[in-house]
């Protein structure tokens, strides 16, 4: 049996979620990491093996820092081996960083979110990771109320960010992106573009490793005593560091209770159809770039290199997988290519949580002088939590300037406490979605 099936089955927040994930069925095998058994020493000690942490690990690894990476589960396991693949520029929300910091902290904070796709082909050359990176990303509107209010966007980005990557793309030309009567107009991105997540997490893993990272799986922190130095404890074994990082996200649960009101973990989803035709394939996406509309409720969808629609949305709130997921799902892919057919199977189905914040901008911080927190992603991370492990190590080595920044920012919790800020969220997100249909 897959080790990550059986870690989803035994994980109670997981037993609603899918498990027949396309990227587990093609990433190639690494680790296992061995389990944290008995006391060690490190400079710095890592939370969490997806892309914030290793990254963060990396970062610290190539200025000198010892550096023990501690994961509950096995590498990838969580958003970062399950995502949608697409790497995007921007944050998921822009206008919290304008409002509260102003023009140039939010230009340096743009700055940043181009920085880490650049970061993911640097990656890539050097530690030789083979994770399908396609350059390409595609934001679309569904009609014409979506393409004035995306149009204004588009040029307030190419406008205050002088973000030279994007082109808008017109009603007429918009066939010629697309072979979908879906949509009215967009703007297509040549820095962003698309990945395989968990081959690119893993392929990080083993950079990490051959820097000196010592990584421990099957290792979940129960508990964490501030001081210096911290101590980060489980059941078998101990962590002494000078410095810890949380990058956990949505996974850290309880062992943070301070941050837990200030993120909801939404559920997401996403299909893999069979393997198409090559040809009709290649006609889907013009260079088979990543793909999202504009929707609050949103579609993103791409072409994989074995010819498969990997189609993601369905969020959910409640924390229950929307029922008749994979049916559900192929109407929709096929609303979107409808020339695939009422025969193409869907082969793979899975989920998993993203991490949400209040405002949908990063929230990046300290608990103490010595322990920092990463967070807050909002379905926008795979480019960002790269730099996030950036930020947090130039902190960490005294240079904090792009880190703070972002620990400016203020964060509320969600309404209602722990017992009624989902069905809040519930109701908000039906909200939302009566407007996208309207």
């Amino acid at each position: 049996m897959n080790p990550y099936a059986r870690r989803f089955s035994e994980d109670p927040r997981e037993q609603s979620l899918t498990t027949q994930s396309y990227y587990l069925a093609t990433a190639p095998a690494a680790g296992p990491w061995p389990r944290l058994e008995g006391a060690v020493e490190a400079d710095v000690c890592v939370i969490g093996a997806g892309f914030a942490g290793l990254s963060a690990a990396i970062e610290l690894a190539q200025r000198g820092y010892r550096v023990v990476v501690l994961e509950a589960e096995q590498v990838g396991w969580g958003a970062s081996g399950r995502n949608g693949g697409q790497a995007i520029v921007g944050h998921a929300s822009d206008a919290p960083i304008e409002n509260q910091l102003g023009d140039d902290a939010a230009r340096t904070a743009w700055g940043v979110t181009v920085e880490g796709l650049h970061l993911i082909r640097e990656r890539i050359a050097q530690f030789n990771i083979d994770c399908d990176f396609v350059p390409g990303y595609k934001y679309l509107a569904v009609n014409e109320r979506k393409a004035r209010a995306l149009h204004a966007w588009y040029e307030h980005i190419t406008g205050f960010y002088q973000h030279p990557h994007w082109q808008w793309v017109g009603r007429k030309e918009v066939g010629e992106h697309i072979a979908s009567p879906r949509f009215h107009s967009g703007l297509h991105d040549t820095l962003s573009g698309h990945l395989h997540p968990l081959k690119y997490c893993r392929g990080l893993a083993r950079a990490a490793q051959s820097l000196g990272v010592r990584i421990f799986e099957d290792s979940r922190v129960t508990a964490i005593s501030k001081g210096e130095p911290a101590r980060v404890k489980t059941a078998l074994g101990e962590v002494s560091a000078r410095f810890v990082v949380l990058a956990g996200n949505s996974y850290l649960g309880a062992l943070v209770p301070e941050l837990q009101p200030r993120i909801m973990p939404v559920g997401t989803y996403v299909v893999a159809s069979e393997p198409l035709a090559p040809a009709l394939a290649d006609s889907l996406i013009r260079e088979r770039a990543a793909v999202c509309d504009s929707n609050f409720v949103l579609d993103y969808f791409r072409v994989s290199p074995d010819h498969r629609v990997i189609f993601g949305g369905r969020v959910s709130y409640s924390g229950m997988t929307p029922p008749n997921l994979v049916a559900g799902m192929k109407r929709r892919m096929l609303a979107t290519f409808p020339q695939l057919g009422e025969g193409v199977k869907v082969d793979y189905s899975w989920g998993g949580f993203v991490d949400i914040s209040m405002n949908r901008a990063p929230d990046f911080g300290r608990l103490a002088p010595n322990v920092y927190y990463l967070q807050g992603f909002s379905g926008h991370g795979l480019s960002l939590t790269g730099m996030a492990g950036r930020l947090v190590a130039e902190a960490i080595a005294g240079q904090a300037e792009r880190f703070d920044l972002y620990a400016r920012l203020k964060h509320h919790a969600f309404p209602g406490g722990a017992m009624l800020r989902t069905p809040a969220l519930v109701l908000g997100m039906a909200w939302y979605r009566l407007r996208d249909l309207l």
